[in-house]
Order: C-alpha cells, then sequence, then structure tokens
C-alpha cells in the first residue's frame, strides 16, 4: 500500500510539468498558425484591417502611465482606439490620461473599485473596435504587435490570442522565473495547435469583441477568455511573434504576494466554472484544464507525500533510498540558497529555487482559498 502512495506522489509530482507537455506532443496537431516572419507584412496592404480597442488597465499608475501612453502612440495600426480604464485610480493618473485626449486616448472610470475586471468590463462597453486587445501598464509593446495580432483572427476558428511573455531582469541577466517563462511559452505552443489555451497572458491579450460580452468580474479575465472561446466553438492561441515585454519587481519581497494573488484568483475562476472541467462538454479543453492548472496545484501536495512515503520506504530497497537521497540533496540546496543570496544567483540553482518557491505559494494560496480568502480588487506589482 504504502510502495502505491509513493509512485502516485512520484508520478503527481511530474504529470503537470512532464507526462501532460509529453502527452501533448503525442497528440496530432489540429491547426496551423501563422509564421511569425509573416509578421512584417504591413498593415495597409490588407484587404480591410478589422477594427481594434486596445484596453489598457491602471489603478494609481502616475509614475509609469505616461511612458505606457508614449509607448502605446508608436504602435502602427490605422484602424486603432486606445481606452484608459482606470480602477478608480486615486492619483494623478486620470489628469495624466486626460492630457492625451487631444491624442486620441480615451478614458474610462470605474465609479467605484471593484477590480481590474470590472475595469475592463466598462471599458468594454465603451470600445467600438471588432477585435478588444488588453495590457497592462508595465508591459511594454513593440510598434508591430497589433498587426501582428490582428493576423491570427483571418482564422475563423481563432477567438482569442495571447502574446508571449518576455521577462527582464534589471541586470539583464537569466533568472530562474525567465527560464521558468520560456517553459510557459513552449507549453501555450503545444496547446494552442491542439485543444487551444487555457489560459492567456493576462498582461497582453486580445480577443474578438463577440466574445467580450459575457465577462465575469470574479474570475480573471485571462481564464475567462479562453472560457468563453471553448464555450463559443473557437479556440485561444499563442502568439510566438507577439512579445510582452515587462521586469521584475522592484521590491522583489512583493514577488511572493503576487504569485498568492495569481493561484487564489485561479482557484476562484475553477470554483465559479466547475464545468469546465467536463470532459462530455469541453472534450479535449476540459483535460488541459485539469492537466495544466488542477494537477499543476496539485504538485507542491503530491511533493509533500512523496517525501514522506520515501522516508518510511528508505530501508525497504535502493530506489526509494535514492529518492531520499535525491530529495534531501534538493531541498538542501534549495535550502542553502534561501540563505545565501550568492548561492542563489548562481544559474543551476535559481531554477530549482525558484521551483519550491512557486509550490511554497500555491500550497499556501490553497489553504488561504480554502479559508476562504478572495482577491477580487487587484493591485499593480511595481517592475
Amino acid at each position: 500500500m504504502l510502495e502505491t502512495v509513493f509512485w502516485v506522489a512520484a508520478l503527481g509530482s511530474l504529470y503537470s510539468y512532464f507526462i501532460y507537455p509529453l502527452a501533448l506532443m503525442a497528440l496530432p496537431a489540429r491547426r496551423a498558425l501563422p509564421e511569425p516572419s509573416a509578421a512584417s507584412v504591413e498593415a495597409d496592404v490588407r484587404t480591410a484591417s478589422p477594427s481594434v480597442s486596445l484596453i489598457i488597465t491602471a489603478h494609481n499608475e502616475a509614475g509609469r502611465i505616461r511612458e505606457k501612453l508614449e509607448n502605446t502612440l508608436e504602435l502602427v495600426y490605422s484602424n486603432l482606439e486606445i481606452i484608459i480604464a482606470s480602477d478608480c485610480s486615486a492619483d494623478e493618473t486620470d489628469d495624466i490620461v486626460r492630457e492625451y485626449e487631444n491624442k486620441g486616448i480615451l478614458l474610462s472610470r470605474t465609479t467605484e473599485r471593484l477590480g481590474k475586471e470590472n475595469a475592463q468590463k466598462d471599458a468594454i462597453a465603451m470600445a467600438t473596435g471588432d477585435i478588444i486587445v488588453f495590457s497592462d501598464v508595465a508591459t511594454s509593446i513593440p510598434a508591430n504587435a497589433i498587426d501582428a495580432l490582428v493576423r491570427y483572427f483571418e482564422n475563423p476558428a481563432v477567438g482569442a490570442v495571447s502574446s508571449e511573455d518576455v521577462f527582464i531582469s534589471r541586470d539583464g541577466g537569466v533568472v530562474g522565473e525567465g527560464a521558468y517563462v520560456k517553459y510557459e511559452m513552449w507549453l501555450r505552443k503545444l496547446e494552442s495547435l491542439r485543444g487551444g489555451l487555457v489560459g492567456l497572458s493576462g498582461s497582453f491579450f486580445a480577443a474578438r469583441q463577440v466574445l467580450c460580452k459575457r465577462w465575469d468580474i470574479h474570475a480573471p479575465s485571462d481564464f475567462n477568455t479562453a472560457l468563453n472561446c471553448a464555450l463559443d466553438g473557437y479556440v485561444a492561441v499563442s502568439a510566438p511573434d507577439v512579445l510582452g515585454h515587462y521586469q521584475d519587481v522592484a521590491d522583489p519581497n512583493k514577488e511572493y504576494q503576487r504569485k498568492l494573488r495569481t493561484v487564489i484568483r485561479g482557484w476562484t475562476a475553477l470554483a465559479r466554472h466547475p464545468e469546465v472541467l467536463n470532459p462530455a462538454k469541453f472534450g479535449l479543453f476540459a483535460w488541459q484544464v485539469f492537466s495544466h492548472k488542477l494537477m499543476r496545484w496539485a504538485v507542491p501536495w503530491f511533493l509533500i507525500i512523496l517525501f514522506i512515503a520515501s522516508i518510511m520506504l528508505a530501508g525497504s530497497g535502493w530506489v526509494y533510498s535514492l529518492a531520499l537521497v535525491l530529495q534531501i540533496a534538493f531541498y538542501g540546496v534549495v535550502l542553502a540558497a534561501h540563505f545565501s543570496p550568492a548561492l542563489r544567483a548562481k544559474g543551476l540553482i535559481r531554477i530549482p529555487y525558484f521551483f519550491v518557491q512557486v509550490n511554497y505559494a500555491i500550497a499556501h494560496a490553497t489553504l488561504q482559498f480554502i479559508g476562504g480568502r478572495r482577491m477580487t480588487v487587484w493591485s499593480p506589482s511595481q517592475r
């Protein structure tokens, strides 16, 4: 019985990160995505460019909003509407936005602070575009990004398109999260070619306007949009040639709170929409949600069970003894890195340290969610 627990825990620990991607690779691709090289095509050679509304969500962003507005005005697209969705900002954010009214930038301000998705909902009601693009203030968008996004909607099956995240550390080096983001982008590509993405990059993504009418202000918009695609027979895909650049947080201590918020909001979304796990209704998409979301959030618990089972089985065979030794060595290195910034800075150490940090945050967030904590109102991380 204990051996069974060990192997179930081992498979559970590996499933979401390794077994699930391998299973996706074994499945035949259902669609082809535009080649990145086609991104150089200029918007004005199209027979008809769809209208686009760009919604930028902001809350108390007076220190960064001007830079974001200038970046936005550099975007090259002939039929672009720009709306700043202010989540009841209490600083000078709205006043700065109003300075840009003569350049065509619109302000949508909520009268009550109810969270990012509520601010987006109000801006959606104002938007006139056939395609709606969502972005955060902290994300820098390349000049040709909107045109590159629009190309994906030429496929009538595509309902939403996610950018790919480019994580830039302040010293320009590769960090644990940078490698993690690269892994996530690879996994998104696999999902795009099968059942579609189960979540988009919340800092920069686009959706058909018709899919934005059913907007749940209590669930993350990146997940809600992917769900709306599945409900209406569309797919959400990743665009490898559309990049959103963002930096690490200014205060590393706040990064942990961001991870907590992300997981709590993810649990909230699944709790509000449990039907998404029904394969009879959602097919392959339901399996992808189960594998990418639910099983990943179960990893810390599988790891704990695996460690305990390894201790109890250490004298029962070399496999179990080796498993215990490897786990002790792994966690020992992570613990040493926790107390040694110099060790933590080494490339081979950063990734396992980040992995343990993420799973600790998942476990913490799960317990908080079970305890009743919800996080609808959001404060953007200062990057």
